[in-house]
């Protein structure tokens, strides 16, 4: 399985051009790269690239921001495209909720990690519980009246950190947190008008019906 090491990660909001808040806390301090550095691609010619992009370009660079946002892979993003076109409704939309539906993302989305590439650790080492029962694969799918929850032993090794205990923490309207628990139930769908993650879909689409 192949992995994003934390220095990388940096140069992936880089060349971005914005943050894509893959380390969590360090995403919000001065040592964010982005902050010191501005919005520069890394490499030796990051700062001279002023060329127009073509539109395939454009098509190319919101696909990739997506798939760095969500931490996933481009065969496995391919598939999740495809399974959205199977679905009813916007080829689009369908996509953004099935992404948003991924466990690493529901315990992200929830305050119970700080960024999604912990909380796929959290699930990869056992600690992550769904209805109860430990479940090991980031990629499993969420159902409405699933229940997600931290193990004990990580609640008490890392509760005062976790983004569920700001006071000023508010997850989205699909997920019921309750703080005391550490944990959260899936109520509805994702809705995509709440989505502020900066990923034009549309763009996305155009990408994969050329």
């Amino acid at each position: 399985m192949s992995r994003i090491t934390l220095d990388a990660k940096c140069r992936l909001c880089r060349r971005e051009g914005t943050k894509l808040y893959l380390k969590g806390d360090r995403c919000l301090s001065a040592k964010c790269p982005l902050e010191k550095k501005g919005a520069v691609a890394p490499g030796m010619h990051g700062v001279k690239t002023n060329s127009k992009p073509t539109d395939y370009g454009i098509q190319l660079r919101a696909k990739q921001k997506a798939k760095r946002i969500y931490g996933i892979q481009e065969t496995q993003f391919r598939n999740y495209f495809d399974k959205a076109k199977r679905l009813k409704g916007l080829v689009g939309d369908n996509l953004m909720v099935l992404l948003e539906r991924r466990l690493d993302n529901a315990i992200y989305k929830s305050g119970l990690s700080l960024s999604r590439s912990s909380a796929k650790q959290l699930i990869s080492h056992g600690h992550v519980l769904v209805n109860g029962k430990t479940l090991n694969i980031a990629s499993s799918e969420l159902k409405v009246g699933d229940t997600i929850a931290l193990s004990p032993k990580i609640i008490e090794k890392f509760q005062d950190i976790l983004p569920i205990k700001d006071a000023d923490f508010k997850a989205p309207s699909w997920l019921d947190v309750i703080k005391k628990d550490h944990s959260a139930k899936v109520t509805s769908l994702p809705l995509c008008e709440e989505l502020t993650n900066g990923i034009d879909v549309n763009l996305i689409v155009e990408y994969y019906s050329r």
